[in-house]
Parts: C-alpha cells; sequence; structure tokens
C-alpha cells in the first residue's frame, strides 16, 4: 500500500485531506511544521507528499534542500494559484503537480492515481536514453544529431511533471511527435492523447470542439457533445498551430489553464479539467504576441517549458537514419523489401529539405513507388537544383539556381526597420507569384503547411484591402 505525508500548517484542512488521500487506499501522515515533516520523512518515507509552501517555520520549499529527504517522494505542491515563478521553480526542484486551493476531489483523485515511485520513473527514463544510444530511437523520435540529443534531455526532464509545454520549429519538424513523446514517457501514458490542430477548425465551431456543448445551446445543437477537454481527461491534449485559435478563445483556454475549470458552451456548470496542455507553432511566438495572433498572458502560462525543434538541415547526419526508418513500414505495407543505395543516401544527406521530415517521408514513399527492383537509387531523389520544364521548341530550360546562388533579380529587398511580419509577408507574395501559385511547391519552399500557406494568405486579404483581391485570388486555389 503506497504512503502519503500531508504537510499542512491548517490543521482542519489537513484532516480532511488525509480522510480524502486514506479514501483511495492511501495510508497517510501529517505533519504541521517543516520539523515535524523531517521527522517523517526520516521515520518512513512517503511514496507520495502534498506539501503546503507556507509554513510557521519556513517555505515547504526548503525540504528540496535537505540531504535527499525528498529523494524517493513525489511531491505535488499545495497552493492558492500556481504562478509562473513557481512553475519554474518547482519544475527546477523536482515538483511533479499542483493541487490548487480550494482543493478540488476529481483533481486529488487525479494526482493519486499517477503516483509513480521516483525510482521506477528514473528507470523508464533511462531505459529510455538507452534505446537512443543503441539504435537512435528515443520514444516516437529518431535521430543522433547532438541538437537532438538537447531535445531528448528536454523530454526527459518534463515527461514527468505537470507543467505545459510549448514546442516551437518549422513546420514539419515533428511537434506533435515531440507531444506523443512526452505522452508516452508521462505519469498519465495509460490516458487518452488526443492531438488537435487549431488552424483547421472553423472559428465559428472551435469553442464548441473544444469545450463542448449542452443540446439546444445553438441552432443544430441536437445533443449534448463532449469537446477536447472532457475526451483527454486524464491525459494530454496537444494544441496544434495555438496561434490560429481566436483570440477570444485564448482568454478561455488561460482561465482553464489558471482555474483547471471551464464550462461547455450553453452551460452554467463548472466542469473540472484534468489535463496536460502541450502547445505548438511554426511561428516565433514573441512576435506572434506582436502581430496579435497570440496573447502575451496565455504565452507566458504555456511556455513554462518551451522545446525549440531544429530543421532538418541542421541535423542532415540524421537523414540517412530517418529516411530508413521511413521505409521499413512503407515495405511492410506494400510486401516488398527495398533499399536505398550509398549514393542515394548520399543525395538525400546533401539536399536542404525545406518541408522537413514530412517532405522526407513524401520523398521516401514517392522513391519506393517509383524505383524498380530491390534498390531505390538517386534517380528518383530530390535535388536543390530543379529542372524547368521545357519550352516550346522542346529544349530544356535552364534549371533554377538556389536560394543561396539566385541571381539579383530573384531576390526580395527588405528595408531595414521592416518588422519580421512584415518580412514574412512580403517573402510568401513573392514567392507565391515567383512559383506561379503553385500552392504545394511554394509551401515546399518556405518550409510551411499549405493550411498554414492559406492562412496566411487569407490574413493578408483582410489586412490589406487595397491588396485584398489580388491574394484572395492567389490564395483561392488552396481552397
Amino acid at each position: 500500500m503506497s504512503h502519503a505525508l500531508i504537510v499542512d500548517d491548517d490543521v482542519d484542512a489537513a484532516t480532511m485531506l488525509a480522510a480524502l488521500v486514506a479514501a483511495e487506499g492511501f495510508t497517510v501522515a501529517c505533519a504541521h511544521t517543516l520539523r515535524d515533516a523531517r521527522a517523517s520523512l526520516a521515520m518512513q518515507p512517503p511514496d507520495l507528499v502534498l506539501l503546503d509552501l507556507h509554513l510557521p517555520d519556513g517555505n515547504g520549499m526548503s525540504l528540496f534542500d535537505e540531504g535527499g529527504l525528498l529523494a524517493n517522494s513525489q511531491v505535488v505542491l499545495i497552493t492558492g494559484q500556481a504562478s509562473l515563478d513557481t512553475s519554474i521553480q518547482a519544475l527546477r526542484l523536482g515538483v511533479v503537480d499542483y493541487l490548487i486551493k480550494p482543493l478540488k476531489q476529481t483533481q486529488l483523485r487525479g494526482i493519486l492515481s499517477r503516483v509513480v515511485k521516483p525510482s521506477v520513473a528514473r528507470a523508464e527514463l533511462d531505459g529510455a536514453m538507452a534505446e537512443w544510444q543503441k539504435s537512435g530511437r528515443f520514444g516516437h523520435l529518431w535521430g543522433r544529431a547532438p541538437a537532438m540529443e538537447r531535445i531528448y534531455q528536454q523530454i526527459a526532464r518534463v515527461a514527468g511533471t505537470a507543467v505545459s509545454v510549448l514546442v516551437t520549429g518549422e513546420s514539419g519538424t515533428g511537434k506533435e511527435v515531440v507531444a506523443r513523446t512526452i505522452h508516452d514517457l508521462s505519469r498519465r501514458r495509460n490516458k487518452p492523447f488526443l492531438a488537435v490542430n487549431c488552424g483547421a477548425i472553423s472559428p465559428h465551431l472551435i469553442e464548441s470542439e473544444v469545450f463542448g456543448h449542452e443540446k439546444g445551446s445553438f441552432t443544430g445543437a441536437d445533443r449534448q457533445h463532449q469537446g477536447f477537454f472532457e475526451r483527454a481527461a486524464g491525459g494530454t491534449l496537444f494544441l496544434d498551430e495555438i496561434t490560429e485559435m481566436p483570440a477570444e478563445l485564448q482568454v478561455k483556454l488561460l482561465r482553464v489553464l489558471e482555474t483547471g475549470t471551464y464550462m461547455r458552451v450553453g452551460s452554467t456548470q463548472v466542469q473540472e479539467a484534468d489535463v496536460r496542455i502541450v502547445a505548438a507553432t511554426n511561428r516565433v511566438p514573441e512576435q506572434a504576441v506582436t502581430d496579435g495572433k497570440l496573447r502575451e498572458d496565455l504565452l507566458y502560462r504555456l511556455n513554462v517549458f518551451p522545446i525549440a525543434l531544429p530543421p532538418l538541415r541542421a541535423r542532415r547526419e540524421d537523414v540517412a537514419l530517418l529516411a530508413e526508418q521511413l521505409l521499413v513500414p512503407i515495405c511492410q505495407s506494400e510486401g516488398t523489401t527495398k533499399r536505398f543505395t550509398p549514393a542515394a543516401l548520399a543525395k538525400l544527406t546533401a539536399y536542404r529539405w525545406p518541408g522537413n521530415v514530412r517532405e522526407l517521408r513524401n520523398v521516401v514513399q514517392r522513391s519506393y513507388v517509383m524505383s524498380d527492383g530491390a534498390h531505390i537509387t538517386e534517380e528518383w531523389l530530390p535535388s536543390d537544383e530543379l529542372q524547368l520544364p521545357p519550352d516550346a521548341d522542346g529544349a530544356a530550360l535552364s534549371p533554377v539556381p538556389t536560394a543561396e546562388a539566385r541571381p539579383a533579380q530573384d531576390c526580395v529587398t527588405i528595408p531595414i526597420g521592416s518588422t519580421m511580419a512584415q518580412a514574412e509577408r512580403q517573402l510568401i507574395l513573392a514567392t507565391f507569384a515567383h512559383y506561379k501559385q503553385q500552392r504545394e511547391r511554394t509551401a515546399s519552399v518556405l518550409g510551411i503547411s499549405l493550411k498554414t500557406l492559406y492562412n496566411r494568405l487569407r490574413e493578408y486579404a483582410e489586412d490589406d484591402p487595397a491588396e485584398g483581391k489580388r491574394t484572395v485570388e492567389l490564395g483561392s486555389s488552396l481552397q
């Protein structure tokens, strides 16, 4: 039977909490001062410590400084408000979760259901790192590059906690894969993992999808609907393209993060949210705040633990490993085994990969289909020098040089003093026009998804009426 220690100077509150914890099958001890807590920890090391910050003889955090007293215990803070500063300090010390006063029984039960001995959690993480050193795989991620090793260390550190994570990186770098790996290494691994693309849901429906709605709350609501928070209860909710979420909904998401409660659309009944949030964006978060795409207070709440994914071109040594691993399930599903030749792997490694791992996956699939025999050669692999179609006389036109070697007339001039948003706008529109409104090629060259390209073009039409008609015409082919 697991043992819990409650450290709280409020005797009545501690007694009530002890009864709730005991009802969940724990043995319980109470301490009302730091001195009593030290004695209880030395006498019977608990599996779980519910620790109040404010005690008569000091701050509860000071227990972390005392000779490993909490080394074999999971610590949950009891606090009136989980502030950003407290979250960061608690993360550094090893706190795994919060109980916010007034205590909610549902939240307490969720925490108690996820108690894992620190020694067991450390063994699981050690096993994941050992597997990476052996095969190059860490959770759902692959790669041996130093930049990825740093990512794995960050995931290992944050997975066992309850803090929010913000994953940034170019489109196609694997932000959802990072979120799933965090979930699978966390104490929530036996509960749902739900991934939501905030840019793929209609702004008129997104609140209902996120929080749910009651029957009759609006036209067409013929039954009660569970939102993402209810469906992911006890697990992890991954919010991709968080900057595409409407501003009014960002306010409600912030309230959920601060209070742990929400209401369905059309309801007055408060629901408790027991969900770990991992958010992601391919924008620069600070610039998104400046552009009005992300609330500053929501950024601070999400960005407790930032993880910045490197683009594939920054870890070229991983390209061959990734290509071979992406090929395995294709061979299994198609029933025929093929392998890349050394020359093919060398060509893959030399390519710049503007679409990152997503583009690599598509290239592997296409090259498997197009290659005859058991070997995939470099014939069907991409190159940074792109051949244009033949002209009217049938002669092949000159190849288009890469961005680095492109002549001045194919460049975009950005005046000094331009904002990042203005530079991005100018680059997207110029690239789209240069490739004659070929949406797939434009998105690939820019390293963004088709949905992101469409969203940007729609924004430009809304922000600049004088340019709106032309931009809408360009963007209409994306629909």
